[in-house]
C-alpha cells in the first residue's frame, strides 16, 4: 500500500521572503519608471523649447528684431501660425514655458518638474529634473547632462 505524503505547503517564512523580495524588485521597477518618464519629458521639453526659438529666430529675419514678450501666450499671437505651427505652450511636466523676449535677446525656460522657476546661468548642466531649462539665442544655455535623479 502506498503511504500519504506530506503536503502541507509554504512555511510562512517562505511566504514572508517571497513577499519581501517581490517588494523589493517593485520598488527598483517603480523608481526606475519613474525616472524614465521623467526623461522623456524632459527630452520634449527640450525639442519644443528649440521648435519655440527656431519660430523666433524665424520671426527675427523677417522683421529684423525678435518678438517682445514677457509671457507664452503674447509671444503665441505673434509666432503663429507664420512661423509655427499650432502646438503646446507648455513643457512635458504641463507648466508654462517662461518667456523673456526684446527686440534684441530672447530666452525661453522651463521651469522643470517642480514648476519653481529658479532662473538661468551660461553653461549650467543640470543634474536634477527640479532644476531650470533654458534656451537662449538658438542654443540651450542651460541643460541637462548626463544621469538625473
Amino acid at each position: 500500500m502506498r503511504q500519504a505524503q506530506d503536503s502541507r505547503g509554504f512555511s510562512l517564512i517562505e511566504l514572508m521572503i517571497t513577499l519581501v523580495v517581490i517588494g523589493l524588485i517593485a520598488a527598483i521597477a517603480i523608481s526606475n519608471l519613474v525616472a524614465a518618464i521623467d526623461r522623456g519629458k524632459q527630452k520634449q521639453t527640450l525639442a519644443d523649447m528649440r521648435t519655440i526659438g527656431t519660430a523666433i529666430e524665424a520671426y527675427a529675419i523677417d522683421h529684423s528684431q525678435y518678438p517682445v514678450s514677457s509671457d507664452m501666450a503674447t509671444l503665441w499671437v505673434q509666432v503663429t501660425p507664420t512661423y509655427l505651427r499650432p502646438m503646446t505652450q507648455h513643457d512635458g511636466w504641463d507648466h508654462v514655458f517662461i518667456v523673456d523676449a526684446a527686440t534684441t535677446a530672447y530666452t525661453i525656460s522651463s521651469s522643470g518638474k517642480d514648476g519653481v522657476a529658479s532662473g538661468c546661468a551660461v553653461g549650467v548642466r543640470i543634474t536634477q529634473f527640479t532644476q531650470d531649462i533654458c534656451f537662449s539665442h538658438g542654443i540651450f544655455i542651460q541643460y541637462p547632462e548626463g544621469q538625473q535623479y
